[in-house]
């Protein structure tokens, strides 16, 4: 199992079409609306990394997107 945490920037006016966007990628577990620097945090659980490529790829490709940054979550 893969978890990916992806942050998004979209297009202002649009987080709602953008979050239901987002809420119907196979592979994403979660998707947060939040407030900073970031407009959302996406929570990505697939079994491994091509997958998880697959989805920011998916994510990324969405015209309401302006930019991702996708951290990999590790075991301790």
């Amino acid at each position: 199992m893969v978890i990916g945490i992806t942050m998004v920037n979209v297009l202002p006016g649009y987080e709602k079409a953008a979050y239901r966007e987002l809420k119907n990628i196979e592979g994403i577990k979660d998707v947060y609306h939040v407030f900073g620097e970031y407009d959302f945090v996406i929570i990505i659980d697939v079994e491994d990394m091509t997958l998880l490529n697959d989805v920011v790829d998916r994510v990324r490709e969405s015209e309401t997107v302006i930019t991702t940054k996708t951290i990999i979550g590790a075991e301790l």
